[in-house]
């Protein structure tokens, strides 16, 4: 099971800078260090842990709404990180089920997945819009592995709230420090590997937890 932002996609700090926007549009001021350790984790709980949740309850949904819009408005500049396609690929010619997971919405991950051309690869996609409890919690991971067709899974993310994910599914994970988290924190989140990034990944496949089966 692969993240998409930070994992395939070098996006991680386009939310950063979205999220700081839209906290600062609101009044509130919330360090970039601080946005950048809570990527990953759903959106829905993103305000209250990074301001609390007063904030969340009076300006939870409009910081989400601009977030949304600044974010929007880089996609642009986004692009696939190096190795991502590849790496997708060659775990589908080697048999394993390859399934994506995201908390953004369907039409977001859509446009974040064109520039890959990965989705022949992927066995299934799972999104925010199917209604799954967000990262940390595994609810997206247990889906993820359902519409796989069930099995044992492995989780590939770039951040402590995928590993945290993980282990609450009972998966292991493989971290990834192209969404800019250092190796430490990611073991400390229980991530069991950590490669520099899918390149890397797909340099030493044969080598790791996704050698051919």
């Amino acid at each position: 099971m692969l993240d998409l932002d930070g994992t395939l996609v070098d996006s991680v700090y386009e939310h950063v800078v979205a999220w700081h926007a839209a906290f600062r549009d609101v009044g509130l001021h919330v360090s970039a260090v601080r946005v950048h350790e809570s990527i990953g984790m759903g959106g829905d709980r993103l305000v209250a842990h990074v301001a609390g949740e007063p904030a969340e309850s009076a300006v939870g949904d409009d910081v989400r709404k601009l977030h949304d819009q600044y974010f929007r408005s880089a996609l642009r500049t986004i692009c696939g990180l190096d190795g991502a396609s590849e790496l997708v690929e060659a775990l589908a010619g080697q048999g394993h089920r390859v399934v994506l997971a995201s908390s953004s919405e369907a039409d977001l991950v859509d446009e974040m997945l064109e520039p890959l051309d990965v989705r022949r690869h992927l066995a299934a996609v799972v999104t925010g819009s199917d209604g799954a409890a967000t990262k940390p919690a595994p609810d997206a991971v247990e889906l993820a592995v359902e519409r796989a067709g069930g099995g044992k899974a492995i989780v590939v993310g770039d951040a402590v709230w995928d590993a945290l994910s993980a282990e609450a599914a009972g998966a292991p994970c493989i971290g990834l420090r192209s969404g800019g988290t250092g190796a430490e924190r990611l073991l400390s989140a229980g991530a069991s590997w950590v490669y520099d990034g899918p390149r890397d990944l797909l340099d030493r496949i044969q080598d790791g937890p996704l050698r051919t089966p």
